[in-house]
């Protein structure tokens, strides 16, 4: 692989790094390899020679290693923290100038570990892996992973498992937490250089705005508002929307206890520790914005130097947010009803499937799939049931006779996925994978990666949970 690292981020203030190597692993192999990102990146074609660098056992050339120190709001309580178990290796950056964070997950203590050991087990970086290429099918801005390193040692958990070191790109690892830090360091001049450096890196275009980091904040909330809209279009849930796990560059970032729902509930909660559920599937817009008022809140000193100026023009700015949302998912969400331009009664329509599909619990997936291949809904199609289904179904036909079926289909079959990583089927690819068996794991990774196109011989991978498979599920903050 060839890499062309540059380390930007080092020309920081050195209070938001700390430079280190990984641990060495004993047995290194790689477990999966995502060669079509290894070519997307312009990496040329992986090698066994490059094991040694995705494992973090030797050092590429141009490479500088370090954690990076940030804070956060976890479920509403602020703390310091940083990289406990990962280093950044540096920025690739290809020939059209596009710069990407290579980070390794997994590799070994940092001054930020708290009592962590610093690895990572199998299981849960393969979760990271699968579930971000899917997202990344479906179009949703989000990191990625060039492979899944097993280091041939095992990991205390609940038992001993399978060690691995997940290589993850990222536009960067820029943080809501990461002003938080910079913030608490009560130095206005490393602040602004960390917003300076993040215009830089990622709104070039804001770099001569009469107010920069005003306008840096109206950027990042436009941002994350089209995002997770774009979540729940897909009925995905982030489960742990600390604000250290939100990105500036608006990519899904941290996968620890996702899930994407089956049968469609808006308090869904798939976490085992979202007891209240803070973090469920209708709760994400409003913890976007919480969240986006604590990045608000670090930005105040450079914002303006009256703090009352201050709180009044990013006050201003985030009312913006729900405007911005509502826009996103309605276009989100007609766009699955085959419906172009949406109007105000558009979202009726949106808000009464949603209600009936509450009340029937039917799967938000294959819902809108079916709908998208069905002209006339009959007891065979998995579609809803009763008189409220046929009575909308016949004003939504109505509806979309108005721009043509053809072309309404066209667009349903373009943003309803036939294949989502469902919770049943990521567990036994992750069981078997943990055993030494990765056929279930590479059969649902190439079914993700084209989701709107299902082939005969990935049907079962659209069917739901048993209600067995599907009580209790919990996902684990194991990333």
């Amino acid at each position: 692989m060839k890499w062309n690292f540059q380390n930007s981020y080092l020309q920081l203030p050195a209070e938001f790094f700390h430079r280190q190597s990984a641990a060495k692993v004993p047995e290194p192999r790689a477990t999966v390899v995502n060669e079509r990102l290894i070519k997307e990146l312009q990496l040329g074609a992986y090698e066994e020679a490059d094991l040694s660098v995705l494992s973090g056992n030797s050092i590429a050339e141009g490479s500088e290693p370090f954690a990076q120190a940030y804070a956060g709001h976890q479920y509403g309580h602020f703390t310091l923290l940083g990289d406990g178990r990962a280093l950044i290796l540096g920025e690739h950056v290809t020939s059209t100038g596009a710069r990407f964070d290579i980070q390794l997950k997994g590799s070994g203590r940092t001054p930020y570990s708290r009592r962590g050991d610093g690895k990572a087990a199998l299981g849960p970086m393969l979760r990271e892996f699968l579930v971000s290429e899917a997202m990344h099918a479906l179009g949703v801005p989000t990191t990625r992973s060039i492979a899944v390193i097993s280091t041939g040692e095992g990991v205390h958990r609940q038992d001993i498992q399978p060690g691995a070191i997940l290589v993850r790109v990222a536009s960067s690892h820029l943080r809501v937490g990461t002003f938080e830090f910079a913030a608490s360091l009560n130095n206005t001049s490393h602040l602004e250089a960390l917003a300076r450096y993040a215009v830089q890196r990622h709104y070039p275009e804001l770099a001569e705005a009469p107010e920069p980091y005003l306008e840096l904040l109206r950027a990042v909330a436009k941002r994350q508002a089209s995002l997770v809209a774009k979540w729940l279009s897909y009925g995905f849930i982030h489960g742990v929307m600390n604000t250290d796990n939100v990105a500036i560059s608006g990519e899904t970032i941290d996968y620890g206890p996702c899930a994407f729902m089956n049968r469609f509930d808006p308090a869904a909660v798939f976490s085992s520790i979202d007891q209240k559920g803070r973090y469920s599937y209708e709760n994400q817009p409003r913890i976007a914005l919480w969240n986006l008022e604590r990045f608000a809140v670090a930005l105040l000193p450079i914002i303006d130097p009256s703090e009352q100026v201050a709180k009044q023009k990013a006050t201003d700015v985030l009312q913006e947010f729900t405007t911005e949302f509502n826009a996103a998912w309605s276009q989100a969400m007609t766009r699955k009803l085959g419906i172009e331009s949406a109007e105000p009664s558009d979202i009726l329509l949106v808000a009464q499937l949603l209600d009936i599909m509450t009340r029937q619990r039917a799967d938000f997936t294959n819902t809108f799939w079916q709908l998208s291949r069905t002209d006339s809904p009959t007891p065979t199609d998995g579609l809803l049931a009763g008189e409220d289904f046929k009575n909308w179904h016949s004003q939504w036909r109505k509806r979309l006779e108005h721009q043509g079926l053809a072309q309404a289909k066209a667009q349903m079959r373009a943003s309803n996925p036939a294949i989502i990583p469902r919770n049943h089927r990521v567990e036994d690819a992750l069981a078997a994978a943990n055993l030494g068996d990765l056929e279930p794991f590479t059969r649902l990774w190439n079914a993700i990666t084209h989701p709107f196109d299902v082939r005969d011989s990935d049907n079962d991978l659209q069917t739901p949970p048993t209600a067995e498979q599907e009580t209790g599920y919990q996902t684990f903050c194991g990333t």
